[in-house]
């Protein structure tokens, strides 16, 4: 690895799962133009996220990430941001009430439109075209002109980045996330037993808020009961686009990624030469390295080496993706290695792309029990090593989509038709979200009994 770095030098190392653009000129236009548009985030607000996740690595708050799979450009509407970040707000309250710490929200959102293929071409028909690689790649028709990589969407993807965000920061701070509101978060439920237990936790925190208010505490007086913290990330995987959003912070001098708050290193990317790490390693931003079935003990601790060789808390989140049948043979060993070396890292767990399937029709699905059992294990498996799961991380949407089989609403393969919306992966609708929340909190609770 190289011993300096700057926001281009990852151009030096192999790339993988990067587009194959035909026309560099055209590339360098784009980017340069990126390069002087405002930043989507603040250093600052990075600074304060990599503060909390801080306290999450010493078992003092717990993170929730979710979000789409991957976001496109046609689903891009205000009412799907909007579903999204209040079921956001749902599972937050269902795991403060579970975990009773703070939780951290940061949303799949305002950036995620890249995905590593884990074939570079797709055949439809004995026709043979580049796979779809995200919005902010090409187009996902399968059309010979439509899946050529075209730099220009990445203009595109900023712009809605930047819609996005403003009108997260407006939910976020203007009072939709007031928690006198917590009544009408509910209104993305079916009436199930999920919209009862909703309804009966939210009638608790009424009537504390009304409890409290004749103390004198309210929202008009204490912001914290009117607005929340969210933040975003993505995948750090287009390193053209990724670099052109690098800026240095004129307070502290020091460079961030001002794309999203958080960015991951992908399981397929995070090799220990590679382009990604290379790019991430110099960045200040929190970064998530997915740990998945491939990646031994020596690697991981050579990863933290290289990525935080300081063990700054907050800086690392370690995000494990090793399906519902892996995870005891995995997790521990990884969890021993990190101990042994007292390397500081947030635990959360990605129980969703180990556990993805296809049916006898061919569609990818992910068996909500799989979800469930590998989401136990990982609470287990931290609890036997005396250390804290701290984290969750879900491809999850708002919408009332049919995507995931089994929960409490009872998908089964013949419903996965009916709204199957996904660009990419299979998401948790927003019911089986919050049940799984629910779930989380009840395992916790009886783990600290």
């Amino acid at each position: 690895m190289k011993t300096e770095w700057h926001p281009n030098s990852w151009s030096d190392f192999p790339v993988k799962h990067g587009p194959d653009y035909l026309n560099q000129e055209q590339v360098n236009k784009v980017t340069k133009t990126l390069s002087g548009f405002p930043p989507l985030v603040f250093a600052g607000e990075a600074r304060t996220l990599t503060e909390k996740l801080a306290l999450a690595s010493e078992g003092k708050s717990f993170v929730l990430q979710g979000g789409d799979c991957a976001e496109s450009f046609a689903d891009f509407n205000a009412d799907n941001i909007r579903d999204t970040f209040r079921a956001l707000l749902q599972m937050a309250i269902v795991l403060t009430s579970g975990t009773k710490l703070p939780v951290i929200k940061i949303g799949r959102m305002a950036g995620q439109f890249a995905k590593p293929r884990t074939s570079t071409t797709e055949t439809q028909n004995g026709v043979e075209l580049p796979s779809y690689k995200g919005d902010i790649i090409n187009k996902i028709e399968f059309d010979e002109i439509k899946r050529i990589a075209d730099p220009s969407r990445m203009l595109k993807a900023y712009s809605q980045s930047a819609s996005t965000l403003n009108l997260l920061r407006a939910f976020a701070e203007g009072g939709y996330a007031d928690l006198k509101q917590v009544h009408t978060w509910n209104m993305g439920f079916s009436e199930d037993s999920q919209s009862e237990r909703y309804a009966i936790l939210a009638n608790k925190i009424q009537e504390y808020l009304q409890f409290i208010d004749a103390l004198g505490i309210n929202s008009s007086n204490s912001p914290q009961l009117r607005k929340v913290d969210f933040f975003t990330s993505h995948e750090a995987l287009l390193l053209p686009y990724e670099e052109a959003m690098t800026r240095t912070d004129s307070i502290s001098g020091n460079i961030y990624n001002t794309s999203a708050h958080f960015v991951w290193i992908g399981d397929k990317t995070r090799d220990l030469g590679g382009a990604h790490v290379e790019f991430c390693r110099g960045i200040n931003n929190p970064i998530g390295i997915k740990c998945g079935p491939t990646l031994t003990t020596d690697a991981l601790i050579k990863l933290l080496d290289i990525l935080n060789p300081d063990n700054i808390a907050g800086r690392i989140t370690l995000i494990t993706r090793f399906g519902s049948d892996k995870i005891s043979t995995h997790l521990p060993e990884l969890i021993n290695a990190v101990q042994k070396e007292g390397r500081s890292v947030v635990w959360s767990c990605d129980p969703m792309h180990g556990n993805t399937i296809r049916t006898s029709g061919g569609l990818k699905t992910r068996p909500f029990d799989n979800i469930l059992s590998e989401v136990k294990q990982n609470l287990q498996i931290h609890k036997s090593e005396g250390t804290f799961a701290g984290g969750i991380h879900l491809e999850m949407t708002g919408q009332n989509v049919t995507e995931c089989t089994g929960g409490s609403s009872n998908i089964e393969e013949h419903n996965l038709t009916d709204r199957y919306h996904t660009h990419c992966d299979p998401r948790l609708n927003a019911n089986q979200s919050v049940e799984l929340a629910f779930l989380i909190a009840d395992e916790l609770k009886q783990r600290d009994d």
